[in-house]
C-alpha cells in the first residue's frame, strides 16, 4: 500500500506541482488550501505526512504545525518554505515538532528526500521530474 500523504499550501499551482510529482513517486496524495481544510482532511484520514508551507496567505504555517502534532501527535510534518533558508525559523519550526523543511526553490527531488527521511524509508529511486 502507498503512503498518504497531505500537503497543504495556500498556491493552488504549488499544490498542484508537488502532488503530481509525489504521485509518480507512488504516493497517494491529498491538498488542502488552508489550515480549516487541512484539520478536516486529517479528521477524516490520517496521512503518514503532511507537507505544509510555513508562509500560509492568512494563517502562520508554525501555529498550523503546533496545532497538527497537538491534535495528531505522531503524524510526520515536512516544512515548505517559499523564503529560503531562515535558520531561527527553520529552528522554531523543529522545536514545534517538525520532522525536516524543504525550499520550495530547491528541486523537488529535495522534497522526496526530506520525506524518505522522515518516514524513515530508504534513499528514493526517482521516477521522472514533475
Amino acid at each position: 500500500m502507498s503512503q498518504y500523504i497531505l500537503v497543504i499550501d495556500d498556491e493552488e499551482q504549488i499544490r498542484e506541482l508537488i502532488g503530481i510529482y509525489l504521485r509518480k513517486q507512488g504516493f497517494e496524495v491529498a491538498s488542502a488550501g488552508t489550515s480549516q481544510d487541512a484539520m478536516a482532511l486529517l479528521g477524516q484520514r490520517l496521512p503518514d505526512l503532511v507537507v505544509l508551507d510555513i508562509g500560509l496567505a492568512d494563517e502562520d504555517g508554525l501555529r498550523v504545525l503546533v496545532d497538527i502534532k497537538r491534535a495528531f501527535p505522531g503524524v510526520k510534518v515536512i516544512m515548505l518554505t517559499g523564503m529560503g533558508f531562515v535558520e531561527d525559523l527553520l529552528q522554531e519550526a523543529v522545536q514545534k515538532g517538525a520532522d525536516g523543511y524543504v525550499s520550495k526553490i530547491l528541486p523537488l527531488d529535495e522534497l522526496l528526500m526530506a520525506i524518505q527521511r522522515a518516514c524513515g524509508g530508504p534513499e528514493p529511486e526517482l521516477q521522472g521530474a514533475a
